[in-house]
């Protein structure tokens, strides 16, 4: 078990809400951070921008592929970001919380 941090960006709090949600239930993930974001980027050959939320969530490597099926399902993007972070190290205490709250 290899805890990784996921980032993923919603275009709301409503739909950030509804994905941290499902994950939770379904004990994919153990936490979901919420931080709003102004993002810029390139998009069908213009730049654009648009307020967003994104997703920070606390989870282990192997549930990657669980994770994306269930915002594929629920994320309103086309086109959704969501990659995983390799976490190198962590306390013994996170490690055992993520073990109780992942099974």
């Amino acid at each position: 078990m290899k805890m990784a941090v996921y980032y993923l960006t919603c275009a709301n709090n409503r739909e950030a809400d509804k994905i941290s949600k499902v994950l939770l239930e379904k004990r994919l993930i153990a936490c979901a951070k919420k931080v709003p974001a102004s993002s810029m980027f390139r998009w069908k050959g213009k730049i654009d921008n648009a307020k967003e939320i994104v997703l920070m969530l606390e989870s282990v490597e192997e549930n990657f592929d669980k994770i994306n099926a269930e915002v594929k399902k629920l994320s309103s993007y086309e086109t959704y970001i969501l990659f995983s972070i390799p976490v190198s190290k962590t306390t013994k205490g996170v490690e055992d919380w993520l073990k109780k709250e992942l099974k």
